[in-house]
């Protein structure tokens, strides 16, 4: 139950990622968004690291050319989409828009989790999963109507696809390295890869340091945010979570994101709920304890 607390605190904080995006983008550029908090997000993640390490979980690990080309490939195919694309997508549409394609996570991450690690949807997943997207759609019937497909945000809302992409990769193809490496250590070599590659990029938006003094409170609250809680804490737990649970029930919780958004839009923007909305919230909360607690009461005959 711990691990399904971490996932719920995590969709939760990234929920916060479209609103944080456009707060910055007058004054941000796409990389310097990705980069600065991720760099100060690597540095935070040091003592985390430093503690895992000494617990000597993997002392006699020896680390192969495998393990280095994992760890890039996390980051150049997993985190890397799924950062910078999901941003310049953002940037680019509706926040609406968004909000609504991240419910194309679960379902890429559930496909490559089959695929990647032979993981099972059996048929209480499946009921969760139904329920989940019934409850979802319940939570954004506004954002559906406002949902703007036109060619103006085609561009925007493909890279926001292509980046979710991304994320199933990390999802899935991640619980692979956690077989031979700590959650900490995971999340640190894959940021320090990411910090490395987004380098060439990032001397395009190199004026990044003067604009400070112009930034304006909307700006360091935005920045704050995706440094902190969506870079930061929320990997630090979510990889924690990761290390217990299937790819398939982590996918699963993704819907949360959708969900945490429109009580986020409530305080941030001033919107009112919708008795349907409220509805659609207990639908997908009810999917996700279907998912955790009575999967986890299962009589389980590999379970020791």
């Amino acid at each position: 139950m711990k691990s399904w607390l971490l996932l719920f605190a995590c969709n939760l904080m990234w929920a916060l990622q479209f609103t944080c995006i456009k707060l910055v983008e007058n004054q941000v550029g796409t990389y310097m968004t990705v980069w600065i908090p991720m760099l100060l997000a690597t540095i935070g993640i040091l003592p985390f690291l430093k503690h895992e390490q000494q617990s000597g979980e993997f002392k006699d690990r020896v680390t192969t050319k495998r393990d280095i080309l994992n760890f890039v490939l996390i980051a150049a195919v997993g985190i890397g989409p799924a950062q910078v694309l999901v941003t310049e997508g953002t940037r680019l549409t509706l926040a609406s828009n968004a909000a609504v394609l991240t419910l194309a996570l679960p379902i890429f991450t559930a496909v490559l989790a089959v695929f990647f690690l032979h993981e099972k949807m059996n048929g209480l997943r499946w009921m969760s999963f139904a329920l989940a997207i019934a409850g979802v759609a319940m939570c954004s019937t506004r954002e559906f109507k406002a949902l703007n497909l036109g060619s103006k945000y085609v561009w925007g809302n493909a890279l926001i696809l292509v980046g979710i992409t991304g994320n199933s990769f990390t999802n899935s193809y991640g619980k692979i390295i956690l077989r031979r490496y700590t959650p900490m250590e995971m999340l640190f070599f894959c940021y320090v890869c990411m910090d490395i590659l987004l380098l060439p990029f990032v001397w395009r938006e190199r004026d990044f340091f003067s604009h400070i003094p112009q930034w304006t409170v909307n700006t360091w609250i935005g920045m704050g945010i995706l440094t902190f809680f969506h870079n930061y804490l929320s990997n630090v737990l979510f990889f924690k979570a990761l290390k217990r649970l299937d790819a398939i029930q982590v996918a699963l919780s993704g819907y949360l994101i959708t969900m945490f958004g429109v009580p986020i839009a409530v305080v941030w923007l001033g919107e009112r709920l919708s008795p349907l909305a409220i509805v659609g919230g207990v639908v997908v909360f009810s999917s996700t304890l279907m998912i955790t607690i009575w999967e986890d009461l299962r009589p389980n005959p590999h379970r020791r």
